[in-house]
């Protein structure tokens, strides 16, 4: 097997300069609606369960879709496929700001989530392909720099956009658009890859249908189980056992085609498993996260979106700061399992404390924990990624970053699900329970909005704020015994060497499943 030759720092640099922004964009399109949108639902009176779908919608796009731009990148042009990915993110980006309704909005962002899933699992992939694993770990502060812009200066932007009367809510969506065609130009000029071209093999787009299909009927029958219809019931055993049955079908056609979307090979091996397992409690966290804490300061505090985006900077800060220093420490030694363990114990940890607090937790109390969240957070995402990569040869590393990048993005997206519908309905009742059984017309079925504070009374908007505020400790609570899932299977992990190579020296493709057993010593 041919080595592939190493890039030089300078090029290295101008590759990741047109990647940055592209990992900018996708970033941001998230940070910037998801401050906003107590404001966006609330202006189109839309309930708690919309809210829930408006990023589920995107999430579900972007799992569904990973693994098939993935495997694409192993088969043809990982530029062409990632300028592909910025037109759909574009256009989807249009359609939902010029949305009318909840449910056109809920469309035009699972449109957007094809081209979001697009480019958060190629950027990576072709990190992978130039730079190697050991050196991986110095530009991390790159990639940690411009997460913390996107998820800091995110939710300010999207604060100031709502609060600005003359932009208006619809600008969250439309602020990514020149920044997005920035980075399809600067990609251009800037990322030179040689193409991959492979006439012979195709893409199971069957297992991937299959695949969509029966995780997005999963999601549909968890966000609307008790609620519109029981857990012990027909529409139960239609979508929950459907769902099931196309998941297994998917695996069979997996075991058996040629080129797999999710190859089983990769994804049943010891190493690889454990970081999907970790990565996917990880996922579970930073979504949630993202999702409903900017909920909890403006509807549970009563804080203005850019206030509530300035309240979640403390996140962020110790997301950029654990992802950056732990990216350097493990460049130098070559180790990942103890920082990946670390980061998930201090995950567990900080959504203990975030679900303690409730309505009147001192922002304080709130702001250290979130710290801790953040720094579990950045000690843990990219480097499961790495950990994954490391273990395969560079002509699987992009069906394996899809892989790792998909499960991250179910994790994230089942926790939104669970997390939501378990928040709606527990706000449903308290509200019911405070207002004597009239309660549920404020979730938007009638009347106005519970997101739509400006629009109740004051005595109502009071109660709805300690209601909600209440209500979201609980959800965080769950999420902290799902984190304690990654801490397991971060102890599980083999001990991983990080090699200094593009790819795996000397190892046919037979061989590549004992590459793992390879003491560090001798690798």
């Amino acid at each position: 097997m041919d080595t592939p030759e190493v890039m030089g720092r300078r090029q290295v640099l101008e590759s990741l300069s047109g990647l940055l922004l592209v990992l900018f964009v996708a970033m941001i399109s998230s940070t910037v609606v998801s401050i906003a949108l107590p404001r966006i639902i609330g202006s189109l009176n839309g309930s708690q369960t919309q809210y829930t779908w408006v990023v589920t919608a995107t999430l579900l796009a972007m799992t569904a879709s990973t693994p098939i731009w993935g495997k694409l990148a192993d088969l043809f042009s990982k530029k062409l496929l990632l300028q592909i990915g910025i037109a759909i993110f574009v256009l989807g980006s249009l359609f939902a700001g010029l949305s009318q309704n909840v449910g056109q909005l809920i469309a035009a962002r699972a449109f957007q989530g094809l081209g979001v899933g697009a480019l958060q699992s190629l950027v990576q992939v072709v990190i992978a392909a130039i730079i190697p694993p050991r050196e991986r770990g110095k530009y991390n502060g790159y990639l940690g720099a411009v997460m913390a812009l996107a998820t800091v200066g995110g939710p300010l932007l999207g604060g100031l956009i709502v609060d600005v009367s003359w932009l208006g809510w619809r600008w969250c969506f439309f602020v990514g658009v020149p920044i997005a065609v920035i980075a399809f130009v600067v990609l251009q000029k800037t990322l030179q890859l040689p193409t991959v071209r492979r006439p012979d093999t195709t893409v199971d787009y069957l297992g991937a249908s299959l695949i969509a299909a029966g995780v997005s009927l999963l999601l549909i029958w968890v966000s609307f189980v008790g609620n519109s219809f029981a857990w012990l019931s027909w529409q139960t055993a239609a979508m929950a056992g459907g769902a099931v049955a196309l998941l297994v079908v998917a695996v069979l056609v997996e075991a058996r085609v040629a080129e797999p979307v999710v190859p089983l090979r990769i994804v049943t091996r010891r190493t690889p498993a454990l970081a999907i397992l970790a990565s996917m409690a990880v996922g579970m966290a930073m979504f949630g996260g993202a999702v409903f804490l900017g909920q909890y300061f403006q509807v549970g505090r009563g804080y203005s979106p850019t206030e509530a985006g300035l309240l979640t900077i403390p996140m962020m800060a110790g997301m950029l700061v654990s992802s950056t220093v732990s990216g350097r420490l493990i460049s130098r030694t070559g180790k990942i399992k103890p920082y990946v363990i670390a980061g998930t114990a201090i995950l567990v940890l900080g959504f203990v404390g975030l679900g303690l607090m409730d309505h009147a937790t001192p922002l304080w109390e709130v702001g250290g924990a979130m710290v801790v969240v953040g720094i579990g957070v950045g000690m843990t995402m990219q480097n499961l990624v790495l950990a994954v990569q490391n273990a395969v040869p560079l002509s699987d590393v992009g069906a394996a970053t899809g892989a790792i990048t998909f499960f991250r993005s179910l994790g994230g997206t089942v926790g939104v699900s669970v997390l939501g519908a378990v928040l709606a309905n527990r706000v449903t009742a308290d509200l019911s329970a405070a207002f004597g059984g009239t309660g549920a017309s404020l979730g938007g079925s009638g009347g106005s909005s519970a997101l739509n504070l400006e629009a109740l009374p004051p005595q109502v908007r009071e109660v709805v704020q300690s209601v909600y505020g209440d209500a979201t400790a609980h959800i965080f609570l769950i999420s902290a015994a799902v984190a304690v899932v990654g801490v397991i299977a971060a102890l599980l992990l083999k001990p991983i060497r990080l090699r200094t190579t593009l790819d795996i020296e000397s190892t046919p493709a037979k061989e590549v499943a004992r590459a793992e057993s390879v003491p560090a010593s001798a690798r």
